[in-house]
């Protein structure tokens, strides 16, 4: 089949290794000092390598590859695990079930929220590309579990904003494109992208990366990475 899949430019590559240890499924390794792609059906075509390498040996290509096989990449990681002699969790890191204990014992005051959400649809793939309200707009592209993890996320987010969210594990699309348009017709001032500490989530920080760079605007723009128990983890610029 045909489909998006990692690939990797040996030359370009210094062998720092971020990119093996940014890949939770375990497609990429180090061959003679340099970063390869040891098999297609580990490569998930998300991308959370990209970011992490700092010389852009690692881009996006299609071409005919395996389908991405989710149950190889578990047995892969079970049998790595295993050699490490540690237990094993099962399924991916953003999966995986656990139970979420808050210790402040508190109530929150009973009080209305205000919903601060200033358009509609706020889905990337609903969203369209060229609208009233994206003029002069601070734009917020946020993973959609954000605001279920954070509970003052319309305050501490939304408001002031115009809102886009998508889920790049549950979306076979590639958000970039169609970001980049949004970025090249409109006059967007500022982005911030809210995701959650899971690795999917890399794929949307690429996303809005990738579409900054091929607007070719220089926007003020944010990374802020939040908790599965609602923390707020990095803000990065």
């Amino acid at each position: 089949m045909k489909r998006r899949i990692i690939e990797i430019d040996r030359e370009t590559c210094n062998g720092c290794g971020a990119c093996a240890a940014a890949c939770h499924e375990g497609a990429i390794a180090m061959v003679d000092g340099k970063a390869a792609l040891m098999r297609d059906d580990y490569c998930d075509g998300l991308g959370d390598c990209l970011p992490a390498c700092p010389t852009g040996a690692i881009s996006f290509v299609e071409r005919e590859a395996a389908a991405y096989d989710e149950q190889a990449v578990l047995a892969h990681k079970q049998e790595k695990i295993r050699a490490e002699g540690k237990s094993l969790p099962c399924g991916c890191p953003g999966s995986r079930s656990r139970r979420i204990e808050h210790t402040d014992g508190g109530e929150a005051p009973l009080c209305e929220a205000v919903s601060r959400l200033a358009q509609w649809p706020v889905q990337i793939k609903l969203a369209p590309v060229i609208a009233p309200y994206f003029s002069g707009a601070k734009l917020l592209i946020a993973a959609d579990c954000t605001a279920y993890a954070y509970a003052a996320f319309h305050e501490r987010f939304i408001k002031g904003h115009i809102t886009l969210i998508g889920c790049p594990k549950l979306d076979a699309v590639d958000y970039s494109e169609k970001l980049t348009e949004i970025l090249l017709r409109n006059d967007i001032k500022s982005v911030t992208v809210v995701r959650m500490e899971v690795p999917c989530c890399g794929g949307l920080e690429h996303a809005a990366k990738t579409a900054l760079q091929k607007s070719g605007k220089f926007l003020p723009w944010q990374v802020v990475t939040l908790s599965t128990d609602g923390r707020i983890l990095d803000e990065s610029l």
